[in-house]
């Protein structure tokens, strides 16, 4: 277990979903008891789920046990953040808070959870199998205690990363918080041009998934920058040679800057909803 992760931290989670409990399983399987977590989670499916699997205390609303609460994990959509808060903030001021609900700004959550220790986070969807990285960024009344026990309980979900300003971690959301899909995106296309070039949907899947996990550990574990790389393997007048210049000729490099900058837009857009 963490060293910063003591018998006397209780965690609570504000929702039971799919990011919940990838938190709660790698938070488990290091060994943190179950009972020293509690989650609310008002579908009375969920938390019979959540018991069984993580053996944790489960509530279908706040009450006064959540006073011992030293974190509490903001896990739900943005939209009933404010709404969810109001019973929970009564007896949990005197705890860090840790929002993984997208787009909403510190400020905001500062006044509904009435606290200003505030840890934001972007995480993404591979944080499900413990290969995720998120990004992370300290309200003003956060400490180095405090960003520690914020590791701990959220390095069992992969890579962190630490940003120093609310816009960088909108920027980041770009990259790594809605990446994925763009990476099923292009395993979707190359799929469509194998199985047009006569593979089976199958072989096309594995054969595109592996790729792209060769070469993204290609580009974490050398010292040369991904242009580098790729220029190796791009022989003057060959095959990858050809394909490249096809996808610059017809503006891909400009559709995927394009692409993250109305994520960007549409991320600060969604934001100010809830300043």
């Amino acid at each position: 277990m963490h060293s910063s992760l003591s018998a006397d931290t209780q965690v609570v989670f504000v929702g039971g979903g799919n990011m919940a409990t990838a938190i709660l399983r790698g938070l488990v399987a290091q060994g943190f008891p179950g009972q020293n977590i509690t989650v609310i989670e008002p579908t009375a499916e969920s938390r019979a789920r959540l018991e069984q699997d993580f053996g944790v205390r489960t509530l279908a609303a706040a009450d006064a046990s959540l006073s011992t609460a030293s974190v509490v994990v903001w896990a739900i959509k943005p939209q009933i953040f404010a709404e969810a808060a109001a019973p929970v903030q009564p007896h949990t001021r005197q705890a860090l808070h840790i929002s993984v609900a997208a787009g909403i700004p510190i400020q905001s959550i500062e006044g509904w959870v009435q606290s200003r220790r505030i840890v934001r986070c972007m995480p993404n969807t591979p944080a499900q199998i413990g290969l995720g990285i998120a990004g992370l960024v300290a309200g003003s009344a956060v400490s180095a205690e405090d960003r520690a026990l914020t590791q701990a309980i959220l390095s069992p979900t992969g890579q962190l990363m630490w940003v120093d300003s609310e816009q960088q971690l909108d920027a980041l959301m770009t990259i790594s918080g809605s990446g994925p899909a763009y990476v099923f995106f292009w395993i979707e296309a190359l799929m469509q041009g194998g199985q047009a070039l006569g593979l089976s949907a199958e072989q096309a899947r594995i054969l595109a998934a592996h790729t792209f996990v060769g070469a993204a550990n290609l580009v974490l574990q050398s010292d040369e920058s991904p242009e580098l790389l790729r220029q190796r393997v791009t022989s003057k007048g060959g095959t990858t040679h050809e394909a490249i210049t096809t996808m610059q000729e017809r503006g891909v490099t400009e559709a995927i800057v394009a692409a993250q900058r109305a994520c960007y837009e549409r991320g600060v857009e969604l934001g100010k909803q809830f300043a």
